[in-house]
């Protein structure tokens, strides 16, 4: 079978399992199957691009998600008037005191003779930080008291939620420059636990920094770039339509709103997988593959390999801070506890060695493929426990461990998988030409 024959197949299945799903189950479930798998494509394809052009070994996925989640609530939010007065100064004041902190150290460390320069150092550290909590704590406490219970947080800028999806982007860029310029010289072993660390870090911000984005507090009602269900409810145009395909208004506007979001994730999706086609097909694109496969060779011909992996780190991140804005806008709320580096870190490594490391279209297929397993093995694992367990006597042993374990077919049937594919197709289901 041919790479575009199996391709076309494979894309065929995915349509028929989510289409089964509308028929057998209910259209909501398949649409938000649609919805979330568009996301993980898109999360999947930025990770394509870091380790399938450049061979970037990168576990922090959950840490630039979610930077992403970040931006929805800093653009889109209104801001807290009460909170500014109360202590925005303060803060911003405090976090431009640790900026010049760590330049000025920068600073001293380039400038001064090698005899002085720890010293050195070491006291410009020491007296800002303890100059950068005086300010900062301050702050943090003032803008956290202000109706801790509702807000207790700076809020947002109030602009359109469609514009945080690129600043989610810039977001996770800015922090992925960041940490390339530091990580990037490591081997990849030590990258990976380096990014895996750094993403923990930026959860633990968004978890306890209440003044940033409430914390475990969670940030609920975000803006909505569709409309809301109560309002096509009361459009009496909305119910005439809906009464005339036979659909009751409330199952038609919940499935509209499913539908808008579909078709702005859809647009998302194939504007940024033109753009690594073209990237891929580039000289660039032929390039960072030549450095993937062997550095020592692209070195001597010229190249700057480091220069071109913080270039594709950079680019894999931001579409990564993307799709994590676009979650966080389909989910409603920022919940940073939903953040678990280790076990969606792995999904989408998942999705793009089962898709085919390597080839853009291979990572959008495995994206929407794993993500409709992950969501549909429990339900399925829960029947089949269900017929196995039908003949046990009520309140066995077995059968209690039996159907309480149906929440591990999720991981079980992941591995299972990803040991299938590794030993029957080792470069995935479409592998790069």
């Amino acid at each position: 079978m041919t790479g575009s024959l199996r391709g076309f197949f494979l894309a065929a299945l995915v349509l028929v399992l989510i289409v089964g799903t509308g028929v057998l189950q209910s259209w909501n479930s398949a649409l938000l199957i649609l919805n979330m798998g568009l996301v993980s494509a898109i999360m999947a394809l930025g990770v394509n691009l870091q380790w399938g052009f450049a061979g970037l070994f990168n576990v922090g996925v959950m840490g630039f998600v979610a930077l992403g989640g970040l931006a929805v609530v800093l653009v889109s939010m209104p801001p807290v008037p009460e909170a500014w007065r109360a202590g925005g100064v303060g803060v911003l004041a405090g976090l431009a005191l640790g900026a010049l902190t760590i330049a000025a150290a920068a600073l001293a460390y380039t400038r001064f003779a090698r005899r002085w320069r720890g010293w050195a150092v070491a006291a410009i550290l020491l007296a800002g930080f303890f100059l950068y909590r005086a300010v900062f704590d301050p702050g943090v406490a003032a803008v956290e008291s202000i109706d801790a219970a509702a807000t207790g947080y700076l809020g947002g800028l109030g602009l359109p939620v469609l514009l945080a999806w690129p600043m989610g982007g810039l977001l996770a860029a800015g922090a992925a420059w960041l940490i390339g310029k530091t990580a990037l010289g490591l081997r990849s072993d030590y990258l990976a636990i380096a990014t895996l660390g750094i993403a923990e870090i930026i959860i633990a911000v968004l978890k306890n920094e209440d003044w940033l984005a409430r914390g475990v507090k969670n940030v609920i009602g975000l803006p909505r770039p569709v409309p809301y269900e109560i309002d096509l409810q009361n459009d009496p145009g909305f119910v005439e339509r809906a009464a005339g395909f036979g659909v009751d208004p409330t199952t038609a506007s919940t499935l509209t709103v499913k539908f808008g979001y579909g078709l702005l994730f859809a647009a998302v999706l194939i504007a940024l997988l033109a753009l690594a086609q073209l990237a891929l097909k580039s000289p660039w694109g032929r390039m960072m593959r030549a450095i993937r496969d062997n550095e020592t060779a692209a070195r001597a011909m010229g190249k700057d390999v480091t220069r071109r992996h913080l270039q594709v780190f950079v680019l894999g991140s931001a579409i990564c801070g993307i799709a994590g804005a676009m979650m966080t806008t389909l989910d409603g709320q920022l919940t940073p506890g939903t953040y678990q580096p280790l076990r969606y870190t792995f999904l989408i490594w998942v999705m793009v060695i089962v898709g085919g490391s390597g080839n853009n279209f291979g990572a959008v297929l495995g994206g929407f493929l794993i993500w409709f397993l992950w969501v549909q093995v429990e339900p399925i694992g829960q029947a089949v426990m269900g017929a196995v367990t039908a003949g046990m006597a009520d309140g066995t042993w077995l059968k209690t461990h039996l159907q309480e374990s149906v929440q591990h077919m999720r991981l079980l049937t992941m591995g299972v998988i990803l040991l299938a594919v590794l030993r029957f197709s080792p470069r995935g289901l479409l592998p790069e030409r």
